[in-house]
């Protein structure tokens, strides 16, 4: 029986691959013609074009043209050893990718980037710990955040994630209460109200002066990485409501030397 050869067009129109790729491929010695007349032109047996279609079956699995250059030495057992376990590589990307586009509606959705679990198998730190490192780097000279330190490392490291879970739910509740107030003057009664739990919320992890409040408020209007967060609870004057609140109570409950006097004022009675 007579040998059927195929020209570059027939494997073209046959498979769907480029001209580019299979010169490409002869190239590389990834797939030779069967023959090559003394014009240059190329020709290819079904035994190439079935070597053909196997290696655009690995490459469209995501196997890398080195991979599949190893692969195609190999005997069809020891290929599918490799396919079983090329296989459950894909099913960790497919999970982690999965994770990657819940993520994604997340944020379009509003939440905080901190919330984000984006970071969960890579070896970038998540939002949170990067967070704390950052504190460390610019605060970690200061009484405050030693003793902040001092006390979060006492804790395990489930009971440091179920401290850190309900300070940000408490803390949501306060935000979502100022915004509902927004429309009075910060210096009311019911805002300061709310500026007082979320005092006490902070002093989960550290007792608060006027220095530190201060310091918290200011970042809050400076840092624009603290727009989008607080984006979900008020419109944009939010964040000067907010600060506005906060020097008030400051400025009303610290004397004049710096001590706090954490008992309500005659207006809050």
């Amino acid at each position: 029986m007579k040998t059927l050869y195929f020209t570059v067009k027939d494997i073209i129109q046959i498979t769907g691959v480029t001209k580019r790729a299979l010169h490409y491929y002869d190239k590389t010695n990834l797939l030779k013609p069967t023959k090559v007349e003394g014009n240059g032109y190329r020709f290819y047996d079904q035994e190439a074009l079935g070597n053909l279609q196997t290696i655009l079956l690995f490459k469209e699995m995501n196997f890398s043209l080195k991979d599949i250059a190893a692969m195609m030495n190999l005997s069809k057992d020891e290929q599918k050893e490799i396919l079983k376990e090329h296989r459950s590589t894909l099913v960790q990307r497919k999970q982690r990718l999965e994770t990657i586009i819940d993520q994604l509606d997340e944020y379009v959705d509003g939440t905080d980037i901190v919330h984000l679990n984006v970071f969960g198998d890579s070896p970038i730190l998540s939002i949170q710990e990067q967070y704390d490192s950052e504190a460390k780097l610019v605060y970690g000279d200061t009484e405050k955040y030693q003793e902040f330190e001092t006390n979060v490392n006492q804790l395990s490291a489930e009971e440091q994630q179920q401290t850190y879970q309900q300070f940000s739910v408490n803390m949501e509740h306060i935000f979502r209460k100022l915004a509902q107030h927004q429309d009075q003057s910060p210096a009311s009664v019911e805002v300061q109200k709310y500026i007082r739990e979320w005092k006490s919320c902070l002093e989960t992890f550290m007792v608060c002066d006027a220095e530190i409040l201060t310091c918290i408020a200011e970042v809050y209007v400076t840092d624009r990485r603290y727009a989008g967060y607080f984006a979900q609870f008020g419109d944009e004057d939010f964040l000067v409501f907010l600060y506005e609140a906060i020097m008030v109570f400051v400025k009303e409950n610290f004397k004049k030397h710096g001590e706090f006097n954490d008992e309500p004022s005659n207006e809050e009675l």
